[in-house]
């Protein structure tokens, strides 16, 4: 009996035929949806391209009837899988077991149309009892599962399709709207909000470091008196004044910098005593398997992975058999697994770092989705990445999640905290401190995992802090008294980490949606990265106003979260779509009714304002180029434009006026270039400040070069105009080619270069200074960096190479002139050279089919 078996991607598939080697099964690949709602209107099929729906792809006044189309790129899979299928006496239907899975195999079904039985086999791990298991326990399709996930779609359609429009109109092409990305960008943007209008404060207190028996240590001021001192929770955020109810001198003291120097002065020779020593034990748990939001959190952390490439790295540990399925919301473990992690403490830390009964854990987020179970190494062995013999990026993951399983069923540990309270000073100016200790008395499970760490060992030694041996009555010696000033800090922005956690907190989304939520909210530049923080930009402020303004149910945050429990609620079969879908789109108060009222009465010049009191009397409006902002200079409307790269928390008033000053104070002629006979210019535009040389009026485009970051205009001499005016700077030769070395300002800031070869200046160069040796050590690096991951071999036709290379958007194949980016299921390491040539070749046949599709346009038109 022939056995036709249908997963998502080559991978799995190469990892299933080792389980299914026998000659009775096939193992085929759909690489994922084979069709899908159409993504433009050529897509859409001619007998239905008249319809006022054909493009939103939603018949909404028929039961919203989805219209699903084949892709192009879909079309050959779909040929190759029907002539499998016909070969077959049963068909096996093996996508991943989550909403996504199941709809996937429910097209599969619809597209192939198969005659012989079917079975729906469903895994978590790819092993061989898995894979043997889910052929013995096969089931029918669960069309709940497909409902839930298709309604989803629906939803994510309507939304994307009827408000992206609107943004269009009345803020900028382009934009988009999403059902989740909505409030995601809401989130940052509220949290950015906080920061513009805080205000810091500042506070004084004392720290002094003793010493017991020659062991020094460190004691902080906490009262002056009975009066303790203020410390930064007592400040309101807006004011930075202290909050409401508190009083200076009543219920605390707001020490000043003069109070503290001359406090410090007066303890530094007076005795000081113990007044009491408090000791107490404290034990803590270790955490739940990883699901997949805590697991692209830790990654974030301990990594330093985006969610995107924490997904991407999971996907292939999975779909080579190395780990359980990646999108999860459960952290339960199945006996096999509680027994192999068991096993594993016993063998690595002995019975002694074994908790004394295994520990279940069954906590879910809210709104979680199917019962799955956590992420973890597959099978029972749980062999280290070392074992089996991982490399790069997928070891080190792998490792952070078997840490995480094995540590899940070790021991608690134990600590002790010690809190020492000593006091210092006369009747009457007495100053209390407090020293704090802590030590590990039994390590437990951080032994193999301690949260936020990648090194258990150095993280152990870290947490330690012991005090000396301290009772009642001692009088530790004084070794320094210092005052130490503070001042509050503004709320901190998300990362990727803290936003993924606050969107599962909030029941926002699903696991498998974090990553791409917050790819695309980056991508449609509603955010950018700043470190590990994410920066919400000017059009995302904006963005945000039109949809506050017009759909506050959409960004609201219960709303959205009651939407995800709707779906839950379809999944299980409790609820029908329709009904739902007719109320959120076509209800009184619908998406329908709210797009039509905001094409009406939506200003553009007041969504796009941004008034904020601590900007004020300026207004920031977001204009179609940008933000800009707009105020009152001499009795004059005067408008400047804003970086692009400035936070909009990191504005002030003083930086709105000095650029509203320098756009009205307008061009400063720095002087005549003695070469060319040409004033040099010193100019503003929306990019910054720049020297120009010559004016508007001349024939062509005038030299111009920006100024180099930490120089501002009013720096700016004739003689540092002209010397950026003459850039390129021509370094000398470069000792392997002879050809010359050139430094200068570009776009991207301050660069060496060699023939096609660039290199960024670093933040201590100086591009008018930077000599050659350190030119030709920048361009060493960068050429190490651009040396391809692999050469694959020569190109058949071309005799070229084929290279394996990483660039921005993730690795891709070289040839010549023509790139071509990785499929998600290949990696650098596992492509041959016959899969190159195929994917150069897909990619000139596209070239040539868009170039033979121009000619033709040429044609026509002549």
């Amino acid at each position: 009996m022939n056995r036709l078996v249908v997963v998502e991607s080559p991978t799995k598939a190469r990892t299933i035929r080792q389980f299914l080697s026998g000659g009775d099964y096939q193992v085929e690949a759909s690489m994922g949806h084979i069709r899908d709602l159409p993504s433009s209107a050529k897509e859409v099929p001619a007998e239905v391209k008249g319809e006022d729906w054909a493009t939103l792809g939603v018949r909404v006044d028929n039961g919203f009837e989805p219209l699903y189309v084949i892709p192009s790129k879909k079309k050959k899979v779909v040929r190759e899988l029907k002539a499998a299928l016909k070969n077959a006496d049963e068909l096996f239907i093996a996508t991943d077991e989550d909403r996504e899975g199941e709809s996937i195999g429910w097209h599969l079904l619809e597209v192939l149309n198969p005659s012989v039985p079917v079975r729906r086999m469903v895994f978590h791990e790819i092993t061989q009892e898995a894979i043997e298991q889910a052929l013995e326990s096969t089931r029918d399709i669960d069309r709940n599962l497909v409902d839930a996930q298709e309604t989803r779609r629906i939803l994510d359609r309507l939304v994307g399709y009827e408000i992206s429009p609107l943004l269009w109109k009345k803020i900028k092409p382009k934009l988009s709207a999403g059902r989740v990305q909505s409030v995601a960008v809401r989130l940052l943007v509220q949290r950015e909000i906080e920061r513009i209008h805080f205000v810091p404060a500042s506070y004084w207190d004392l720290k002094a470091t003793l010493a017991q028996e020659g062991q020094a240590f460190d004691a902080k001021m906490t009262h002056y008196n009975d009066l303790r001192l203020a410390s930064g929770r007592d400040f309101d955020e807006n004011t930075g004044r202290l909050k409401e109810g508190l009083e200076d001198g009543k219920d605390l003291l707001l020490m000043e910098e003069a109070q503290a120097t001359s406090l410090a002065e007066r303890l530094a020779d007076a005795p000081w005593r113990v007044v009491n020593v408090d000791e107490r034990q404290s034990q803590r748990k270790p955490y739940a398997p990883f699901i997949t939001s805590t697991l692209q959190q830790e990654a974030s952390r301990k990594l330093s992975l985006s969610a995107g490439q924490t997904m991407q790295t999971a996907q292939r540990l999975y779909e080579n058999g190395h780990i359980t399925y990646m999108r999860t919301d459960s952290s339960n473990l199945s006996t096999e697994a509680m027994n192999g992690a068991r096993a594993a403490v016993k063998k690595r830390y002995g019975d002694t770092y074994l908790s004394p009964k295994p520990r279940i854990y069954s906590g879910k987020v809210r709104n979680a989705q199917e019962a799955h179970e956590a992420i973890r190494p597959a099978g029972s062995a749980m062999k280290t990445a070392k074992e089996l013999k991982l490399r790069g990026v997928e070891a080190r993951l792998y490792d952070l999640i078997w840490k995480r399983t094995v540590a899940s069923q070790m021991a608690n540990a134990r600590l002790k905290h010690i809190t020492a309270h000593i006091e210092s000073g006369e009747e009457g100016d007495v100053a209390r401190f407090r020293a704090s200790g802590k030590t590990i008395e039994f390590a437990g499970f951080f032994r193999a995992y301690v949260e936020g760490s990648d090194d258990p060992t150095a993280a152990l030694e870290d947490r330690e802090n012991p005090l000396p041996r301290l009772k009642e009555g001692d009088a530790p010696a004084c070794k320094e008294v210092e005052p130490v000033g503070h001042e509050t800090k503004p709320p901190s922005r998300f990362t990727e980490a803290s936003l993924i956690k606050m969107l599962e907190q909030e029941g926002i989304g699903r696991p498998s949606t974090y990553a791409s939520i917050i790819d695309t909210i980056q991508r449609r530049n509603y955010a950018r990265s700043k470190g590990s923080s994410l920066v919400p930009t000017f059009w995302a402020f904006a963005t945000n106003n039109l949809l506050e303004a017009q759909f506050d149910k959409l960004v609201d945050v219960h709303f959205t979260a009651n939407m995800e429990q709707v779906l839950d609620d379809i999944a299980a079969g409790e609820r029908d779509a329709e009904p739902y879908l007719q109320s959120f789109y076509q209800g009184d108060d619908g998406l329908r009714a709210r797009v039509e009222g905001g094409l009406e009465s939506i200003d553009p010049r007041e969504i796009c304002a941004l008034d904020f009191t601590p900007w004020q009397p300026h207004v920031v409006r977001v204009g179609r180029y940008g933000p800009y902002v707009e105020g009152d200079v001499e009795g004059d409307t005067e408008t400047a434009s804003l970086p692009d790269d400035i936070a909009p928390g990191d504005v002030t008033k003083e930086y709105l006026d000095e650029l509203l000053e320098r756009s009205h104070a307008g061009d400063q002629v720095l002087g005549i270039h003695p070469e060319h006979d040409m004033p040099i210019i010193l100019k503003s535009g929306p990019f910054g400040p720049y020297v120009q040389l010559g004016d508007d009026e001349q024939e062509g485009k005038p030299k111009r070069m920006s100024l180099p970051d930490g120089v501002e205009p009013d720096d700016v001499t004739f003689d540092l105009g002209r010397q950026l005016i003459d850039l390129p700077r021509t370094l000398g030769a470069h000792p392997e080619s002879g050809k010359d070395v050139q430094a200068s300002i570009g776009r991207y800031g301050p660069y060496v270069r060699h023939q096609g070869t660039f290199a960024s200046l670093k933040k201590d160069d100086d591009v008018l200074t930077v000599e050659l040796p350190r030119a030709l050590e920048l361009l060493q690096k960068k050429n190490k960096r651009n040396a391809p991951l692999r050469v694959l071999g020569a190109h058949p036709e071309t005799g070229a190479a084929i290279e394996v290379r990483d660039g921005r958007y993730g690795p891709y194949v070289k040839h010549k002139k023509t790139n071509a980016s990785l499929p998600d299921d290949l990696t650098p390491d596992d492509i041959t050279l016959q899969q190159g040539v195929e994917l150069i070749n897909q990619k000139l046949e596209k070239k040539g089919k868009r170039k033979g599709k121009k000619k033709k346009s040429k044609a026509k038109r002549k």
